[in-house]
């Protein structure tokens, strides 16, 4: 935690609204982001309960979603700013690179971000932005416990296909790294395909845990 708050404090500098979702966690991991003056949102367990929490509480006209293990580019919020002004595109991502040990995971990342860019589909390690209106219209992240980050794609892809942003967001390895970089890739790909021909985000978050 203290790592993600130094990581997040030059945005508030810049009057950036951060908004920091707590989904239940019992190591005052929370207590020690409000005694250093961050905003925070007491929410139910589950990702996208907690996103949607955040966005709840967020008052700008364009959202970024970060996961707690990612790390923003040191401009991210010139860079989101800068691109949505000069597009009609609704929503975005940045490039994303795994930090980790094994080499393989540089691969791993480009062929996320290549992937995202010929489907037009984002994940939330890629650290999604959208406009404020866009995200209420189509009615936020869907209520489902995995895959929620590619359904809020499906959805915003009828809107416009998304800005691919070549700047890159950093994310941890860890899962990876545990569960064996070729495994994980494994169990991904059939993932994401099972969802795609029908199966529900209930059963396949079971078969992720």
């Amino acid at each position: 935690m203290p790592a993600l708050l130094e990581s997040l404090a030059p945005f508030r500098s810049r009057n950036v609204q951060v908004v920091l979702v707590d989904g239940g966690s019992a190591d005052g991991s929370a207590e020690l982001a409000e005694r250093a003056g961050f905003h925070v949102v007491r929410s139910a367990k589950g990702r996208a309960l907690q996103m949607n929490a955040g966005a709840a509480a967020a008052s700008g006209d364009v959202f970024l979603f970060l996961h707690a293990d990612t790390r923003l580019p040191a401009c991210a919020d010139a860079l989101v700013l800068k691109a949505i002004m000069a597009s009609t595109r609704a929503w975005g991502r940045f490039d994303v690179q795994i930090d980790g040990r094994p080499a393989m995971l540089a691969l791993v990342g480009f062929m996320m971000n290549w992937r995202s860019r010929l489907t037009g589909v984002a994940t939330g390690d890629q650290a999604m932005f959208v406009r404020r209106d866009t995200f209420r219209e189509v009615g936020g992240f869907p209520l489902q416990p995995l895959m929620e980050d590619i359904e809020l794609s499906r959805r915003l892809k009828r809107i416009s296909t998304p800005l691919c942003l070549r700047a890159c967001v950093k994310t941890s390895g860890l899962r990876w790294e545990t569960r064996g970089v070729w495994p994980t890739i494994l169990l991904m790909c059939t993932l994401r395909l099972r969802y795609w021909l029908g199966a529900p985000a209930e059963r396949l978050a079971k078969a992720y845990r």
